[in-house]
């Protein structure tokens, strides 16, 4: 016997699952988060995303290796070894961290926010300063991301909105309305603060 619940997956889409679903667009994120770090400048940009069977992620990763192709990026992103991927934590994002600058990148893209302040640790556990040498933009906009130490730069997902959406969805299968099954996107924003700014100059070489 089938039980006719009303359900409304949000930023969980399942393939298998025929679920009315409401998502971030996770390409708009990383075409904003990409886009801000190049017009700064940066040419080794980082990514780090949370486990590769979390959809938000995998989502994450395609639309990023896309708009670095489309910058003219000399190599793929997993290829060039700046994507890390790691549990959805600072401590994780630490670590990951830690990874991606010691291969060079001068700008990081975080999967959520406490990935990035990790990130931010991190980069001062190697000496180095945010953003002086390393910028961190964060994923959410969770609150008092604005009074961190430097206030994170980071993607705002437009929680209301979809919100909204998802109890007017529940609302509309409660009383017997046609709600369609497939998903439904919201576009964030990127939120500049002081966690990001122009790389670093290249050394000049000697002679």
């Amino acid at each position: 016997m089938k039980l006719r619940l009303p359900v409304v997956l949000v930023n969980a889409a399942a393939e298998h699952l025929d679920f009315p679903t409401v998502s971030t667009d996770d390409a708009v994120a990383m075409e904003q988060a990409y886009g801000h770090l190049a017009s700064l400048g940066h040419q080794r940009i980082g990514l780090i995303l949370g486990p590769a069977d979390h959809v938000p992620s995998r989502r994450k990763l395609a639309a990023f290796e896309a708009v670095a192709r489309a910058a003219g990026a000399e190599a793929g992103v997993l290829a060039s070894g700046l994507v890390e991927r790691t549990m959805f934590s600072l401590e994780g994002g630490h670590a990951a961290a830690t990874r991606l600058i010691t291969r060079g990148a001068t700008g990081i893209v975080c999967a959520s926010d406490p990935l990035a302040l990790g990130a931010i640790r991190a980069a001062r556990r190697a000496g180095l300063s945010v953003p002086g040498d390393v910028s961190v933009i964060g994923y959410d906009d969770s609150a008092f991301m604005h009074c961190t130490d430097p206030p994170l730069t980071t993607v705002r997902q437009p929680i209301e909105a979809i919100g909204r959406a998802a109890v007017a969805m529940l609302i509309g299968q409660i009383e017997g309305s046609d709600v369609s099954a497939g998903e439904l996107y919201f576009e964030p924003e990127i939120v500049a603060r002081g966690s990001t700014a122009p790389p670093p100059p290249e050394p000049h070489a000697a002679g």
